[in-house]
């Protein structure tokens, strides 16, 4: 199996930076091989008003697959990585396809699970997907990253302070998933937002750090999977890579700002 080869499955957006277009160059810089499979192919993302353009399903993502698997390249990959996805055909061929990918790269094969169905409370996908996700994608991941509203849809726990969240996360390391990153938390109020991850330890116990952050005027696009590639960056560099992660994240953002390890 390749140290630093990742297949990154997620959108693809002609204006803007989501999906695809924030996770393979920053993945790049850091010294991984990308190879790009996208989703969807749209204008824009769908936070504006219209947007247009095709979703690619299941048939559409297996020839690719075949394609790969044929020419010997299925073979090469560390990671999988997936995020916005926009039918169930596609959802339930990428998980044929993680299933070939550990048959041919072995059972080490990381799997970085970023479920994006919607934020405060607004779904972007078809609703269908939430029950995909929640009965036969978390037990495959290796490390999922929901924000607040996808972790509250995936555990039905209602996260309103920082043990709730510890307990949702509980609940999807029920589930096989062995290291929960919550990527955007607002039980902090006023300024601040928090970051929660939880690594499943054994069977009955775990570990959580929590990072609080300043919360950054305007409305931001592409963050989630800026995060996720990121992730999976600095848990291959170092077993627990918040602050480097963040600090990166940050830049992108602003100028450096303090953070506080709780």
């Amino acid at each position: 199996m390749a140290a630093k080869h990742v297949l990154s499955v997620q959108s693809h957006v002609v204006h803007g930076y989501v999906g695809n277009k924030s996770a393979v160059f920053p993945l790049q810089l850091l010294g991984f091989e990308v190879d790009a499979v996208n989703s969807v192919q749209f204008c824009c993302h769908t936070g504006y008003p219209k947007f247009g353009g095709q979703v690619l399903d299941g048939d559409a993502l297996w020839s690719l697959v075949e394609g790969l698997d044929a020419n010997g390249l299925a073979a090469g990959y560390s990671h999988l990585l997936t995020g916005y996805i926009g039918s169930a055909t596609f959802l339930r061929s990428v998980i044929r396809l993680l299933r070939l990918l550990r048959e041919r790269c072995g059972p080490d094969l990381v799997y970085v699970c970023d479920p994006v169905l919607g934020d405060h409370g607004k779904l972007y996908v078809p609703e269908d997907l939430v029950d995909i996700y929640r009965a036969e994608v978390v037990p495959l991941a290796t490390v999922l990253t929901p924000n607040q509203f996808e972790c509250e849809l995936l555990t039905g726990v209602a996260v309103n302070s920082e043990a709730d969240a510890v307990r949702a996360c509980a609940a999807l390391h029920a589930r096989g998933v062995p290291l929960v990153c919550l990527t955007s938390l607002d039980y902090a109020g006023g300024d601040r937002i928090a970051m929660l991850l939880s690594e499943r330890l054994d069977d009955a116990r775990s570990e959580q750090y929590v990072l609080e952050l300043p919360r950054l005027r305007g409305r931001y696009t592409g963050t989630g999977d800026l995060t996720a590639a990121l992730l999976l960056a600095w848990l291959k560099a170092h077993p627990r890579p918040e602050r480097e992660r963040n600090s990166q994240l940050q830049r992108l953002l602003s100028r450096p700002l303090s953070t506080r390890f709780g």
